[in-house]
């Protein structure tokens, strides 16, 4: 059988190119203001972001130097070297006292912006971890708690951002009314479905149109455990996000420079250069990543079935309902789902990762991106006696392909479009 592995790669690389902030950013920055241009970036992209935007200001355009500035809240591992824009790293998806920092940093930073400057916020996924601000009374551990026990609910990032957005001093168009006396210009890299202003790192700059009844209902929804002093918070009128028509939003532009569907797109055009008929199922899907994956096998196996040579592509974000003590993420367990599901069938092989070169995992840099599978996968599974259902029981997939060798390790891209998942039938 032919080794796919490059193609898959190859496929997932370009999805990753088209949305690195050195290709998308530059075309959409603004002129030169007559005050400063003030940098306020967060999220997995933000050091590369702020750093593509020096290069603009400082090089492109000859801005005085003095007249830049700014502070970068990226995640741990993703920082880059910047000139005039200082960059912190800090945790995700468990936020840290780092991030703590930089967001009380970024509001300063805002509250001191003049009318003549251009308050230049750049969002990529993850700004929601990184950028941590408590609202009165609440602590920086209760905040932490009720942020694990969303990420461990198979709460859809949406609802997890909702209920973040009613316990921020930064989040829900909060930073724009801390900036209000400056344009202020957002540029995003969209990581959520259907590409929704207000979901991107919890709409800092943007009005929110979720209420804090939205968020008690999510944490009812779930059953989730949380402190007394988040429910009083949840049920205070002040804790209320930004609504349209807010003084806060006067000045403010927001535009989306990078989207999921662009970057399936790239992905698309790669698998049908080399021959593949197409099934393209969206950039904005969502579900439990196995019930995801079930489907998805089942299209696989009708394709074989019938002869066809099919490339089964999909982005979106899918979620995990945390039952076990392993480790893992959406795609590593997508991919686990297939190789239980696959495992009998020839002429299959599949790549599930984020693109943000991270799937998962405990916040470090050099957890894996997502999981490959093939016939050698197969093998390895029979040869060292694994059984899939087992890992999946204890959500370990990570484990599982640590032991075949079919981890997916990207280290940090620099970049968040979401997940990526191609499924290749010869």
């Amino acid at each position: 059988m032919t080794d796919r592995r490059p193609l898959l790669r190859k496929i997932f690389d370009a999805a990753v190119d088209a949305a690195h902030p050195d290709v998308v950013l530059a075309a959409h920055l603004r002129p030169v203001p007559r005050g400063k241009v003030i940098c306020l970036a967060a999220g997995k992209g933000a050091a590369a972001m702020a750093a593509a935007a020096e290069r603009h200001y400082l090089d492109t355009l000859k801005l005085d130097p003095a007249r830049l500035t700014g502070i970068a809240t990226t995640r741990h591992g993703h920082g880059v070297p910047t000139r005039r824009i200082k960059v912190i790293e800090a945790g995700h998806p468990m936020p840290d006292a780092a991030g703590l920092k930089g967001a009380e940093e970024t509001l300063q930073q805002a509250a001191q912006a003049e009318a003549d400057d251009l308050l230049l916020v750049l969002l990529s996924g993850g700004g929601s971890a990184n950028w941590i601000a408590p609202v009165e009374g609440i602590s920086f551990a209760q905040k932490q708690q009720l942020t694990r026990a969303l990420l461990r609910s198979g709460a859809p990032i949406g609802e997890i951002n909702t209920v973040r957005k009613h316990l921020s001093r930064i989040k829900g168009g909060r930073l724009a009314r801390a900036g209000q006396k400056a344009e202020i210009v957002t540029l995003a890299i969209s990581d959520v479905p259907r590409d929704d202003p207000s979901a991107i790192a919890s709409g800092p700059t943007v009005p929110d149109p979720t209420t804090l009844a939205d968020a008690r209902a999510i944490v009812a929804k779930y059953g989730l455990e949380v402190d007394d002093a988040i429910r009083r918070a949840l049920d205070n009128a002040n804790n209320e996000s930004c609504k349209p028509g807010d003084v806060a939003f006067a000045r403010a532009q927001f535009e989306l420079i990078a989207r999921p569907r662009a970057s399936l797109d790239a992905a698309v055009t790669l698998a049908k250069d080399a021959g593949f008929e197409i099934i393209d199922l969206g950039a904005d899907l969502e579900g439990e990543a196995r019930e995801v994956a079930a489907e998805h096998a089942r299209l696989a196996l009708e394709a074989r079935a019938q002869g066809k040579r099919v490339a089964i592509l999909s982005g979106g974000e899918l979620t995990v309902t945390v039952r076990g003590n392993g480790r893992g993420g959406p795609n590593q367990e997508y991919a686990l789902a297939l190789a239980s599901l696959l495992k009998d069938t020839p002429g299959v092989s599949a790549l599930a990762g984020d693109t943000d070169g991270a799937d998962g995992g405990a916040g470090s840099a050099s957890d894996p991106a997502g999981a490959v599978i093939d016939q050698a996968t197969f093998a390895k599974m029979t040869s060292l006696n694994l059984d899939p259902q087992a890992y999946l029981a204890n959500n370990d997939a990570t484990a599982f392909f640590a032991a075949t060798g079919d981890l997916l390790l990207t280290g940090p891209t620099l970049t968040n479009v979401n997940d990526i998942r191609v499924i290749l039938v010869d």
